[in-house]
């Protein structure tokens, strides 16, 4: 059986597996769509919440990212897993505790106004849309080269599938469909894993083999794997792999990644599945179990990953011959096909010709070896953990796997986006502003139709997505930071805090991390359309946009602050429900909601 076939027969199960659930768990009231009818289990909820947390970005991109910048970009690592903590410990259950179903109806009833209410979905859009772009752009690579079809119809087949599932089964599908892909990814992810830190250390476990020596018969036998990769990216002319940045910028960003993740309203709309506040710090734990699993052997996998493409250009070392084109593997051929890699032989020697020529190692190897630029002209970095399989030769059984985990991670995210969204339109926009009156049927129908016109705009943006899937997932942290955590922060433990505040600091923050990332970024990521270029040149104070978020975060705290002490305070029943929401219990009249 060939690989494509392999890998069709294994993503075609692993798709009629999400079918099954969700016709098994079809929805039938709005309770159902937008929180599951609060009955989920607190260790079934974290295994759903760590595939919705664990998407496209996580799998596909992260590792990436790790293996091309190294050790500066742990900054994903620590923002993301420091940021689900603050969730867990800051916000989920007291937002559990007042017993809503979206964050904008949180905000709307603790800021007692619909303006408040609708600035807050308006936020919340901004946000997932900008999140599930990063999710389709993921989908997308993983079609194009597992099923051998372009990109674009890969986003359509993406679309069609959550469109099944998360349209007929609401948050109740989606939990039980996430549970199941959770399963999909981790096996995916961590098998690979551990046969090539077999291969290249001879230790099982790839967290232990990062720090291990290389095995006999690989390059560098007998030296620590990470003094190996620093030594061949040194003579290359980059970086050591284990050097980091800035200290004030990777402590941003990381604090950027942190805040944006404790607003991530699609996450947090998780913990009001379970049926008591209690259950709901449990699932916060039991998610943390499931994600360390993979966050733990991402690092491992970004620098053998690394390692493996280096010798691959250079299978002797850096004082050997480069790689004859013609005698590339077979996975690069492959991989070539889909436009995401490639090669061009620009100075006709027949061989790869990859330095950092603004080093002066690079520039010496330029001048001895005819140089003429970059010959490796596309590496698209989100094929990395797809490709790593075929890089170490694993049998196509892995690779089928690894095609339906990158998969699975993308559509998990994806459809707790995508519900976010159209429970934001269907029940704060429609049921709480436009038409109060409107049936539960009614409702239900307009969730769906909501969900509906979601998937297709997130299938059009993610065919022009403005860079690799973690790249855009952190503008959505950032704009996540400078609007609803501070937010949702201040309603739960300010009782001064009030409406105006409230919407005038989510206006502030939206609006200035907004401006401040189409500046360098685009307008609405069109291209071509950024006022100026994105370089630390033009930045202001040399802060790169995607490190914006905790600026936007300090604007919104301090014109709701403002803003509250010059307008008259909450009424008292609001400040009594803010004070009955922080008591640490779970009894009370919210929780049983």
């Amino acid at each position: 059986m060939d690989q494509t076939t392999l890998n069709i027969i294994v993503v075609g199960l692993s798709f009629a597996l999400y079918f099954a659930i969700a016709i098994w768990a079809r929805a039938g009231s709005t309770s159902e769509f937008y929180a599951a009818g609060r009955g989920v289990n607190p260790v079934v909820n974290g295994m759903a919440t760590a595939a919705d947390w664990m998407s496209a970005a996580s799998f596909i991109s992260m590792a990436g990212l790790i293996a091309f910048v190294g050790y500066t970009n742990s900054s994903f690592l620590m923002g993301w897993t420091g940021g689900y903590v603050l969730m867990a410990m800051l916000l989920a259950p007291y937002l559990r505790k007042f017993g809503k179903y979206t964050v904008p109806e949180f905000i709307g009833d603790r800021y007692y106004s619909n303006t408040a209410r609708v600035v807050g979905v308006i936020c919340l859009i901004v946000i997932s849309v900008t999140y599930v772009i990063g999710q389709m752009t993921g989908a997308g690579v993983a079609f194009s080269r597992f099923l051998e079809v372009s990109s674009f119809w890969g986003l359509i087949i993406a679309s069609a599938v959550v469109f099944v599932y998360a349209v007929l089964g609401g948050m109740k599908g989606i939990t039980y469909t996430q549970v199941a892909q959770y399963c999909v990814l981790i096996v995916a992810y961590t098998i690979p894993a551990v046969f090539i830190s077999l291969q290249l250390t001879g230790n099982p476990i790839p967290g232990l083999g990062l720090f291990s020596n290389m095995a006999p018969g690989e390059v560098g036998a007998g030296e620590p794997l990470l003094a190996t990769l620093n030594g061949l990216l040194v003579d290359l002319g980059f970086n050591e792999y284990t050097t980091g940045s800035t200290p004030f910028l990777m402590a941003l960003f990381t604090l950027s990644l942190m805040i944006g993740t404790a607003g991530l309203p699609h996450v947090i709309i998780r913990f009001f599945t379970v049926p008591k506040v209690a259950d709901a710090r449990w699932s916060a734990g039991w998610a943390l179990v499931f994600i360390a699993l993979l966050y733990l052997t991402a690092p491992a996998v970004g620098a053998m990953a690394r390692l493996n493409i280096t010798t691959t250009m250079w299978p002797q070392g850096i004082e050997g011959e480069a790689v004859a084109i013609e005698d590339l593997p077979d996975w690069f051929r492959t991989w070539e096909v889909t436009g995401l890699l490639g090669v061009e032989d620009k100075n006709g020697d027949g061989r790869i010709q990859y330095y950092n020529e603004a080093s002066e190692a690079g520039q010496a190897f330029a001048a001895e070896r005819g140089y003429e630029g970059n010959e490796l002209v596309t590496f698209n970095q989100d094929i990395l953990v797809l490709a790593n399989p075929e890089i170490a030769q694993l049998p196509g059984w892995v690779i089928a796997l690894i095609a339906a985990g990158g998969i699975a991670a993308a559509l998990s995210t994806a459809a707790g986006l995508l519900l976010a969204i159209s429970s934001a339109i269907s029940h704060d926009l429609i049921k709480s502003v436009i038409n109060p009156n409107i049936s539960e049927k009614g409702e239900l129908l307009a969730a769906r139709i909501s969900m509906a016109g979601a998937i297709v705009l997130a299938t059009y943006l993610g065919l022009n997505p403005p860079g690799f899937a973690a790249q855009v997932v952190a503008l959505a942290f950032g704009l996540a930071a400078a609007t609803l955590f501070p937010t949702l922060m201040m309603g739960i433990f300010s009782k001064r805090m009030n409406s105006a505040g409230a919407t005038w600091g989510m206006l502030a923050g939206l609006i200035l991390t907004c401006l401040y990332l189409f500046t360098y970024l685009g307008w609405f990521f069109i291209p071509g359309t950024n006022m100026l270029p994105n370089t630390a040149d033009n930045w202001i104070l040399g802060i790169p946009p995607t490190h914006f978020g905790p600026i936007g975060a300090l604007a919104n705290f301090a014109v709701a602050y403002f803003v509250s002490r010059a307008t008259a305070a909450p009424p008292a029943h609001i400040q009594e429900l803010v004070e009955s929401v922080r008591v640490p219990r779970g009894a009370g009249a919210a929780s049983d909601h």
